[in-house]
């Protein structure tokens, strides 16, 4: 009897292993990511939203939850203190942390892991907006020098991508804080002369700048041709954007604006090289999706590729690439063979 109840045991078990090998991927073990992005109301955070409803859907192995934070720093700082599982990462921000310089100077001895770049979504374009009632008075960007200006809050890359061309520019704005909220009528009241109204995938804007135009008249101010010749010798290029993406009626006839780039990361000891493959090859699939959910992903629905190496391209020298990455550029004949000692291992 001892002998036939253990050899029940015994089958018992083998038909629990069996079991086990055939349960459904949604009910076996799910990876959760926390993806860091920027606050509520910014263009990362409704972007990750519209990402992750895809990768949601599609992914059924995770599960993304979107955390908003201070700022996409604040998001890489956090990733690589291991108190999150994903960034909001920009070559800006790239380019200070690898330098140990601005928003990264001193933060070196707090690193547990290196950040690394496995998805670029699309460039930003920063640039500056005055009091329509101001266009007689500021006519280039120079003229701003010694005004208060609000370039963005403090942890965001965007204010950190318009401070380099200000900078080359010699323009020594007095830079003031305030809430975005508060960024339109603080415009009409004067207390700052000029805000950073940047665009993102050059289609769209973020909402506190839809509701600053609704709080007053803006006006684009373009740098002259003399201020774009100037920024070109110094590496820094511009693009042009149809005035349309805003809400109102911005006084000019095109909008020039200084692009960057933006992307959602994460390290493969987060997503394995395989899974971040798929996921690449999930968003391409789905670009059309991406770009209906949120206009800022007109720029990979048009090439995901361009965008992909683009985005490597511009910080190879700042942080390593995911292998997942690496992969899907090498498929499309979009990998440089200098880049290899650059892959995350």
């Amino acid at each position: 009897m001892k002998k036939l109840s253990v050899k029940i045991s015994k089958i018992l078990v083998v038909m629990l292993v069996f079991s086990l090998l055939f349960i459904p991927v949604s009910t076996q073990a799910i990876t959760e990511v926390n993806w860091g992005t920027s606050s509520v109301g910014s263009s990362g955070h409704r972007a990750l939203v519209a990402l992750t409803t895809v990768l949601n859907r599609e992914m059924e192995d995770y599960t993304f939850n979107v955390l908003p934070t201070a700022g996409a720093v604040q998001t890489v700082k956090q990733y690589t203190m291991n108190q999150t599982d994903g960034m909001y990462g920009a070559d800006v921000g790239f380019y200070e942390y690898a330098n140990n310089i601005d928003r990264f100077e001193g933060f070196a001895d707090y690193v547990e892991r290196e950040p690394v770049q496995s998805f670029w979504g699309y460039t930003l374009e920063v640039g500056l907006a005055i009091n329509a009632n101001d266009i007689d008075t500021y006519t280039e960007w120079r003229d701003l020098a010694g005004e208060p200006v609000f370039t963005g809050p403090a942890p965001w890359d965007v204010r950190a991508a318009l401070k380099r061309p200000l900078e080359v520019l010699e323009v020594g704005h007095e830079y003031v804080e305030i809430d975005l909220s508060m960024a339109g009528s603080s415009l009409a009241a004067g207390h700052v002369k000029a805000i950073n109204a940047y665009t993102s995938g050059e289609t769209t804007v973020p909402p506190w700048i839809l509701e600053a135009e609704l709080a007053t008249d803006i006006a684009i101010l373009n740098p002259s041709p003399e201020e774009i010749e100037i920024l070109n010798e110094a590496g820094i290029s511009v693009v042009e954007i149809d005035p349309g993406v805003f809400e109102t009626d911005v006084h000019v006839d095109t909008v020039i604006r200084v692009p960057f780039f933006y992307g959602f990361h994460t390290g493969p000891e987060v997503i394995p090289e395989d899974d971040m493959y798929r996921m690449l090859n999930i968003i391409m699939e789905h670009t059309e999706e991406l770009r209906t959910q949120d206009a800022i992903y007109g720029q990979i629905h048009r090439d995901m590729i361009d965008i992909q190496y683009r985005g490597v391209q511009a910080t190879i020298d700042d942080v390593r690439v995911h292998p997942g990455l690496a992969r899907f550029l090498r498929e499309h004949d979009a990998w440089e063979n200098e880049w290899d000692d650059r892959i995350y291992n």
